[in-house]
Order: C-alpha cells, then sequence, then structure tokens
C-alpha cells in the first residue's frame, strides 16, 4: 500500500511541478544557484520514484519524470545522467538532443568514475553515436579503475578494435587470458588481430600457444587445421585432421572438416566419402547433420549427379532419427526438386505423424500432391490446412483448382462461390479477382463461355494488372474465335508482364494463330519452348500445328507425337499423328 501512496504522491508532484518544470526547460548553469533545496529534494524524490516505472518497463511515464526532475534541478549529475541517458536512446530525439544527453552522461561520469554501471552505460552510447574515441577513453578509465573484471577488460578490446588499434587489443586479450586461462574464443581472437596486424608467424604462434597446452585435444587439432587452411597450407592443415581422427575415429566433426577440406581442394571422391562418414556417425548432433546433407545435396543438384548416394543417406539419417520432423522434411524437399511427388508426399505425411498441427506442412503437402497431379489428396491436405488456420482463405483457390482439374465442376463453383463470399467482406482485392477468374475459368468449361467472360471482365475491373486472368481470358476468346483483337491486346499485357512465363507466351503464339499471323505465332511458340524447361502436351500440341499450317509437316508431326506422349489419351492428337494432318479445334 504504501508504495502504491508513493506513486501517487509522485505523480502528484509531477503536476504539480509541471507549470514550473516547464518554464525551466531554457534553464542552464548560469542558473544553477536559483535552484532551491526545496526544488532538489522534490527532484531527488520524483527521480526514486521514477525507478518504480522503470521496473515496469513503462517506459514513457520513467522518463517523463526523469525529465522533471532534471528541470527541478540540473546540478544533480546522477539525475543528469540518466535524463541524458534517456535522450541518446529515444527514437524521436534530434542528433543534436542526443549529443546533448550524451554530455550530460559525461558530465557525471567524470565527477564520478568510480560509478560502475554509469561508465559502462556512457561507453556503450558513445559507441552506438559513433562516437569511438570517447568510448575508449571511458572505458579505459574504467579498466583503469577495474583492472581485474574480465568483463570489462573485453570492452576494452572491442573498443581498441573499434578504434583500430590491433596490438593494444591483442595485449588486453593476452590479460584476459591471465584471469580466464586460454580458450579457443579467445585464442581465434587473437589470431584474427595478428592477421590485421599482418603478422602470420604470430597468428601461428597465438594457436600453438592453446595446441601445445594438450596436444591430444581433438578440438585444438581441428582448430591448427582451419588456421593452416586460412593461410594456405593445405599439407599442414590435411596432418593435424588426420591426427585428430586418430585421436578420436568416430567423431563426426572430424569426418565433416575432412569433408569440407577435401571440397576445398577439388577431391570429390574423397569429399563423398568423409560426408557419409560424418552423417552415419552417431555423436555429430542431427541439426549439424540436416545442415551438411542440406549443402551436400545442393551440390549434387548442382553437378547433375547420381540421386542414388543422396537417397542412402537419406536414409541412414532417418533410421537413426526416425522422430526427427525436420528430416523428413528435408528429404520431402529434395525429392520434390527431383520430381518424385508421391515419395515427397509419403515423407511429409510421415512428419506431419510426428506433428499433425502444422498447418504449413499441410500447405505443403498440397502443394505436392497438385505438382503430383494427386488432386483428392491436395484437397484433403488443404482441407487440413483449413482447420488449423482457418484465416487463409488463399486455400479455397487451391481446393477449387484441385476440383477444376478432377473435372468436378460443381463442386469447384460452390468452393469458389464460399470463398468469394468470405473474400467479398476482406479488402483482399487480388484474391478476390482471382477467386471470380477462377470461377470465370470453370463456367467456361462447362460450355456458358458468357457467364465466364463476365467474371473475367468484373475480376479485371476489380485488379486490373492480373495478368493471369487476362492470360486465360484471351486463351478462351481465341478457342471461341471471339474478339481476338482483345485477345491479343490482353495477351501481350500478360507477356510483357511475365516475359519468360512459357505458358502465357504460348497463349500469345495461340492468339496470332487464330489470327492466321502465322510468322508470329511461329516466333512466339518458339519462344515458349525455349522458356519451359519441360514443355507442356498443350504447348507441344500448338507447335505442331503452327508448324503443320506453314508447311513443315515432318516436324509438326514430330512435335505431336511429344505431345501425345505426354498425354496419352488426347484422341484429338491421336487422329492428328495418324493422319499426318492438322484439325481445327
Amino acid at each position: 500500500m504504501k508504495r502504491t501512496i508513493g506513486i501517487l504522491i509522485a505523480l502528484f508532484l509531477f503536476l504539480a511541478v509541471m507549470g514550473e518544470a516547464l518554464a525551466r526547460t531554457n534553464k542552464d548553469k548560469s542558473e544553477s544557484n536559483k535552484i532551491t533545496d526545496l526544488d532538489k529534494r522534490k527532484a531527488e524524490y520524483i527521480f526514486l520514484q521514477s525507478q518504480a516505472f522503470k521496473e515496469k518497463d513503462s517506459v514513457a511515464a520513467y522518463y517523463d519524470l526523469i525529465k522533471h526532475a532534471y528541470f527541478l534541478d540540473s546540478t544533480n549529475t546522477a539525475i543528469s545522467f540518466y535524463y541524458g541517458y534517456m535522450l541518446t536512446l529515444k527514437n524521436n530525439s534530434s542528433e543534436q538532443d542526443r549529443h546533448r544527453g550524451l554530455e550530460l552522461m559525461k558530465r557525471h561520469v567524470d565527477a564520478h568514475p568510480e560509478d560502475y554501471y554509469e561508465a559502462s552505460y556512457y561507453s556503450d552510447a558513445c559507441m552506438s553515436m559513433r562516437e569511438k574515441e570517447m568510448a575508449l577513453t571511458a572505458i579505459e578509465k574504467l579498466a583503469e579503475l577495474n583492472p581485474n573484471k574480465t568483463e570489462v577488460l573485453t570492452r576494452l578490446a572491442l573498443a581498441y578494435v573499434s578504434n583500430e588499434k590491433y596490438a593494444e587489443a591483442l595485449k588486453t586479450y593476452e590479460k584476459i587470458e591471465e584471469f580466464e586461462g586460454r580458450s579457443i574464443e579467445t585464442s581465434a581472437l587473437k589470431v584474427s588481430l595478428c592477421q590485421r596486424l599482418g603478422d602470420t608467424v604470430g597468428a601461428i604462434q597465438q594457436i600453438h600457444k592453446l595446441y601445445d597446452e594438450a596436444p591430444s585435444n581433438v578440438d585444438y587439432n581441428l582448430v591448427m587445421s582451419e588456421l593452416f587452411e586460412v593461410f594456405n597450407m593445405r599439407d599442414s592443415a590435411l596432418f593435424y585432421l588426420d591426427k585428430a581422427q586418430k585421436l578420436d575415429p568416430d567423431n563426426g566433426n572430424v569426418y565433416f572438416a575432412k569433408a569440407q577440406y577435401y571440397d576445398l581442394i577439388g577431391d570429390s571422391v574423397n569429399y563423398d566419402k568423409e560426408i557419409y562418414n560424418a552423417l552415419v556417425s552417431t555423436d555429430l548432433a542431427v541439426e549439424t547433420k540436416l545442415d551438411v546433407l542440406t549443402q551436400y545435396t545442393s551440390t549434387q543438384l548442382m553437378r547433375n549427379d547420381s540421386t542414388d548416394r543422396v537417397n542412402n543417406l537419406f536414409k541412414v539419417l532417418i533410421s537413426q532419427h526416425p522422430h526427427a520432423p525436420k528430416v523428413h522434411e528435408l528429404y520431402s524437399m529434395y525429392l520434390s526438386s527431383m520430381k518424385d511427388y508421391a515419395h515427397a508426399a509419403e515423407e511429409l505425411g510421415y512428419e506431419l505423424d510426428l506433428d499433425p498441427t502444422n498447418a504449413e506442412d499441410w500447405q505443403r503437402l498440397m502443394v505436392v500432391n497438385i505438382m503430383g497431379d494427386n488432386y483428392p489428396d491436395a484437397i484433403k491436405a488443404a482441407q487440413k490446412a483449413l482447420e488449423y488456420n482457418p484465416d487463409d482463405l488463399d486455400l479455397y483457390r487451391y481446393i477449387s483448382s484441385a476440383y477444376y482439374q478432377m473435372k468436378e465442376y460443381d463442386k469447384a463453383i460452390a468452393t469458389y462461390d464460399n470463398a468469394i463470399s468470405l473474400v467479398e467482406k476482406t479488402k483482399d482485392t487480388e484474391l478476390y479477382s482471382d477467386l471470380l477468374g477462377g470461377k470465370g475459368d470453370v463456367l467456361v468449361e462447362m460450355g456458358d463461355s458468357t457467364a465466364g467472360f463476365q467474371l473475367y471482365d468484373k475480376a479485371l475491373e476489380i485488379s486490373p494488372g492480373n495478368t493471369s486472368i487476362m492470360n486465360n481470358y484471351a486463351y478462351f476468346l481465341s478457342l471461341s474465335n471471339k474478339e481476338l483483337d482483345k485477345a491479343e491486346r490482353m495477351a501481350a499485357k500478360a507477356v510483357y508482364a511475365n516475359p519468360n512465363n512459357a505458358t502465357f507466351i504460348d497463349t500469345y503464339a495461340w492468339v496470332f494463330f487464330k489470327k492466321k499471323n502465322y510468322d508470329m505465332a511461329l516466333f512466339y511458340i518458339k519462344s515458349a519452348i525455349s522458356n519451359s524447361e519441360d514443355p507442356s502436351s498443350d504447348i507441344l500440341d500448338h507447335y505442331g500445328d503452327i508448324l503443320f499450317v506453314t508447311g513443315d509437316t515432318e516436324e509438326a508431326v514430330k512435335q505431336w507425337k511429344k505431345a501425345l506422349e505426354l498425354d496419352p489419351d488426347n484422341e484429338l492428337l491421336k487422329r492428328k499423328v495418324e493422319n499426318k494432318t492438322y484439325y481445327e479445334q
């Protein structure tokens, strides 16, 4: 109760002195003789009460009380210090105010250099304002008064580095070692300083000092190896790696270090061997193994190398850590990159068994199933994702699209209608436009092109830059031989906005084909092929049609055959291949 009354009294005093304090805003040292003893007592009391707000993280209230305590008694250096400190921290402080704050802090530190925390705060403020020399001066004084505090010596070393006084920083780290003993971290810092000083011999000596204390320490041998790799002394680097391996033949970190060494010198055979040894070791943390395997799989993919060894490594890792979700997630990502979508979905399923509430993983599973044309399972995954993330209305787009691909048009329309009714209430015009366009696709496919085209127009009215709808609208117009000039304009906008999109370029080519502008059609269909890693059946079919009407029947049949391989149930393609002729669509 007393604490509460104290705070209320402080607030009362705060209000009582408000007018008086504001009147003193421009007060300087020349007016210090006007400060009464009552002012000083009020200032001290408010300052003490401000600490309660500081402890509660009420920054604004704390600042206001400190500020008014300072206006009551600017001669109190402790109050001035913390008012100045707040000035340096406030986001809306001007550069002038921040430097004024620094001066107020300095006044107290100069008067009371023994105040450890205030001197530390002052040096930090100097550093944050890039007053490196001022910070160094303050920390040097602090170190002089606290010669046995290693945290002060650490600050001093960093301040020397900031001021590019590397020799002094090196001596300071040596003092730290006198108190704490040698460590890999401190030795590494000393090596870095020797490098900055251009002292290669000194750098090697620093690590040798550490190594000589425990030459049978595996980590010290690894550090020696890393150092010699930095200086391109590879024989010496390998010597310490081999020694580390003899000391601990099953150490996964040693295998990994050796793999990195062999990768550096371009020895892929030994790199593969050591990576395998690192991943099958039992003492390497699973997080480290995942990092290693991520790097390794990326390297193999770039090399277009065999996937057998990668699959084998994943299987070993999964057998060691069957309940680690991230292992299954990484394997799924790898399998997806290899276009093995069925097994990628299987691995995500294992991951979801371990954590079924992960909405992001349900979305990944949905996408993987869509990529693998497994639309029923994609719908199930999307619906599950909605259970855990009901506000993600974007998921409806995938569900509707999946129904569309399955030719379950009634379900697609119902899903679109549900999603549209939900999105209409939001301000997400892009999603609203996409959903209207998606429903338009379904209506056109169902034979109601008039209603479908009306939805396209509405969708583009809402989002005029929606190039996906422009593309679909243009394509369906060309199929129906309607408004081909309008189709050309929309297809052009879509391509210019997405110049590497093979599907959009194909639509543009097809519009030119329908307009009997065969030269332009041939130019753009070739562009669509070159921009597609794996051209779709539709693109190859269109290429064949354009080749046929431009007189290259033999090449046209080749392209139709390729298209038929991708879509073996396409009756029109079968007729084209069998009769070696074009049939208008």
